[in-house]
């Protein structure tokens, strides 16, 4: 049986020229000639180097020794001219002779007043697509009012499970948490008045007001925000998006609307739940520390509380109900298609929630305050 060769040789054209000839077999498993001694061994006239491949089989070996012939080349200051690359070696070689970004290079050109610029545009269009989502979500809402939406009642059900009891134990965990500070920090200032019983004035107001639709909030932006992100970021990279418009079905009405209607249910359901957490870790402070009674604690905290109180925590929540599930899903729709992308694109949406949510309680209870409310 013939041994399979790799043949690396010089010779003449038909008008004496010299060319250099790869022919033979270049595959891992054949022999192959050294290409410095076949190349040292004739000096070239000119600085034209015909290079002609006429190959019977191939594989890296012969892009590995067409890319050394081409360093090697550049060192001698010759100019290759390739004769009879076989179908996809020549653009093969294309890809391996790109430059490579180099580590720490600005892609930014220009001075400080350009990327000022490059900033500017870059927010003016992350702006534009905010509110075409924002807009193309609220025609989906019509289309549910109406009865249109291509919405499957058991993707709002099974978004309804994660975000709604999926969420109960780290929720009551938090808001307990929530009211003991409260109380342990309010009570370290009223003691020095002999006004302990106040403990849980104090408590059922920041609970209902504030803390329990906030930190609630901020721990469904942590858990669920970011999972939808991560959902539909992950959806996005495998092209399951696309394929859903292939086939006829409308992202906004078939991704987004349950997971934001699951949130509307879930989020005043778990605020009010946090409220009641928050309200007996004060009163386990005070009956403590205190000896307040669980009559005396209750009392009192009914005789400030009221149901306008209440219903603004409730009314807070749905608020940010309506910002985790818009930003959650709005990055997810929005990220790259790779792995890098979807972890940037829930990082991102986390953050912007969390600040979504402070400047909107702040704006929120600005205006209240303002009100009388």
């Amino acid at each position: 049986m013939n041994e399979l060769k790799a043949q690396l040789d010089w010779q003449q054209d038909s008008q004496g020229r010299l060319e250099l000839r790869v022919a033979g077999h270049w595959t891992l498993n054949t022999r192959k000639p050294e290409l410095h001694s076949v190349f040292d061994s004739l000096r070239l006239p000119d600085k034209e180097l015909p290079v002609r491949v006429t190959v019977a089989a191939w594989d890296s070996s012969l892009l590995a020794l067409l890319r050394r012939l081409q360093r090697l080349a550049g060192e001698r200051a010759l100019e290759l001219r390739w004769l009879e690359l076989p179908d996809g070696v020549e653009r093969l070689l294309q890809l391996g002779s790109a430059h490579p970004i180099q580590p720490g290079a600005s892609s930014a050109p220009g001075g400080p007043l350009t990327r000022l610029g490059l900033l500017a545009i870059g927010l003016f269009a992350s702006l534009v697509k905010a509110a075409t989502f924002l807009g193309e979500t609220c025609l989906a809402l019509l289309n549910l009012a109406r009865g249109k939406a291509r919405m499957r009642a058991g993707d709002f059900w099974l978004a309804l499970q994660q975000c709604g009891p999926g969420a109960l134990p780290i929720v009551a965990l938090i808001a307990s948490l929530v009211g003991l500070i409260l109380a342990f920090v309010g009570a370290a200032q009223l003691e020095a008045f002999g006004a302990q019983l106040y403990i849980a004035n104090m408590v059922a107001i920041g609970m209902t007001r504030e803390m329990g639709a906030l930190m609630t909030a901020v721990i469904m932006a942590g858990r669920t925000g970011a999972a939808y992100a991560a959902e539909l970021g992950s959806m996005q990279a495998n092209e399951e998006i696309d394929a859903l418009k292939t086939f006829g079905f409308p992202p906004l009405e078939f991704l987004v609307l349950p997971r934001l209607l699951a949130l509307l249910v879930a989020m005043p359901l778990l605020c009010a739940f946090a409220d009641a957490l928050g309200i007996l870790g004060g009163f386990v402070i005070g009956a403590g520390l205190f000896d307040i009674s669980a009559t005396q604690y209750l009392n009192q905290s009914l005789e400030l509380l009221n149901l306008t109180d209440f219903l603004l925590g409730i009314f807070k929540s749905l608020v940010f109900a309506v910002l985790i599930g818009l930003i959650g899903c709005h990055y997810g729709l929005a990220s790259g298609r790779n792995a890098q992308a979807v972890g940037q694109a829930t990082t991102r949406a986390v953050v912007s929630i969390i600040v979504a949510l402070v400047v909107s309680d702040a704006l929120i209870t600005l205006i209240c305050t303002q009100l009388g409310i």
